[in-house]
């Protein structure tokens, strides 16, 4: 069982305000804030480059944690500024020619889809919508009669940013590589509140962040890719890290993932996100994603049982974002009228899930996504405060 006071002890932020964000940016735990100023101290004090020397493994344990988190070898992860840098560097170092075919999710996140319509553009490729079945979730069947020998990528969205749906991710890669398309999964929503094995979803390459339900710093996120695919790969940018100047007209691509970073970072955020991933280790993740689950599920349940509330979600297994709408009330409306009694939720807006909203004729909804840290009572504050509204 978790320690749910040692939880709020360690997350100061949710003393004074009941906070249901963590699909935004979540609350850090204090190891995660000393961490990352500690090193901004020592930067101050000695310099950038000897503060990053003294932590070289420190800096090294960042991936061995991530990796433990998700079944991957350190070796096969690449750290980066964001899930979004992640998964374009993956996806623009994916060759591409005419006739050639990406296939996106219907509930796909904006940054993806406009990326997948950019290279298109360039290289004479297509983009396609795999539609979603009844429940909202991937339509496993219309994937598969989609599919031929032109399918070079698949984008799959495992937990989409406007609702708490998950999507049966191994089962669609396993027929996308049928016909050898490689899998792109945007794990943005589900690291760090749903368990993650790449070798059980059998994808070949996986974004995430680590400000999210990783609770680690802003500016932070990792990018893995199958070990063999890696060495096939070359990103559209390389440094001094990523390959070697070994002639005056050559280079040497890195043997990993690394090929896929470039030297210059925040070391600090970086530390910060091996903490953020070590402190998740430590109290157990699949506790943690129980007790994240478990809330969802709770705030569901209690609004829908309020006249006026519409709960959003769709799909038939959910995660721990839940969206709704109130009659009424348009939800900047909603979110703002909660904000003003210390309760932070977010809204997520059309234009990230353009093709899922505009199916549903939403053009926003009110999104409450509690962590761990959040206390029953605490929910029961922002249920009778949504209940207020109506």
């Amino acid at each position: 069982m978790l320690d749910i006071a040692g939880l709020r002890a360690d997350t100061p932020g949710c003393e004074n305000q009941v906070f249901l964000d963590s699909a935004g940016s979540s609350l850090p735990p204090r190891v995660v804030v000393d961490t990352t100023i500690a090193h901004l101290r020592r930067e101050a004090e000695i310099g950038g480059y000897r503060a990053a020397n003294e932590r070289i493994d420190d800096l090294h344990g960042v991936k061995t944690a991530l990796g433990e988190l998700i079944n991957a070898d350190p070796a096969a992860l690449a750290l980066s500024d964001s899930a979004s840098r992640s998964w374009s560097d993956f996806f623009y170092s994916v060759p591409l020619a005419p006739g050639d075919r990406i296939l996106i999710s219907g509930v796909d996140y904006g940054s993806n889809a406009i990326a997948a319509l950019q290279r298109a553009r360039q290289s004479g490729a297509t983009v396609e919508a795999i539609p979603s079945d009844s429940s909202g979730q991937l339509d496993l069947d219309a994937l598969e009669a989609m599919l031929d020998e032109r399918v070079k990528l698949v984008s799959l969205v495992h937990v989409p940013t406007n609702g708490g749906l998950v999507n049966p991710v191994a089962e669609a890669a396993r027929i996308a590589h049928r016909v050898g398309a490689l899998v792109l999964l945007d794990a943005c929503q589900s690291a760090g509140q749903l368990p993650l094995d790449v070798a059980e979803l059998d994808v070949d390459a996986l974004s995430a962040t680590g400000r999210k339900w990783l609770r680690g710093p802003r500016g932070t996120g990792f990018l893995y890719v199958r070990p063999e695919l890696a060495l096939s790969l070359e990103p559209t940018r390389l440094d001094l890290h990523g390959a070697e100047w070994t002639a005056a007209d050559d280079y040497v691509l890195a043997p990993d993932a690394s090929r896929f970073e470039f030297w210059e970072c925040g070391v600090a955020a970086r530390l910060g996100l091996g903490a953020a991933a070590r402190y998740l280790l430590d109290h157990g993740p699949a506790q943690v994603y129980a007790a994240i689950a478990e809330r969802a599920e709770y705030l569901r349940k209690a609004l829908q049982e309020i006249p006026g509330v519409d709960v959003r979600d769709r799909g038939t297994q959910h995660a721990g974002i839940v969206s709704f709408t109130v009659d009424g009330l348009e939800p900047v409306q909603v979110r703002d009228r909660l904000a003003a009694e210390a309760i932070t939720v977010t809204v997520s807006f059309r234009g990230s899930t353009l093709l899922d909203m505009s199916a549903r004729e939403l053009n926003s909804v009110v999104r409450a996504s509690p962590h761990c840290f959040v206390s029953f009572e605490d929910l029961d504050t922002f249920v009778r405060a949504v209940a207020a509204l109506t």
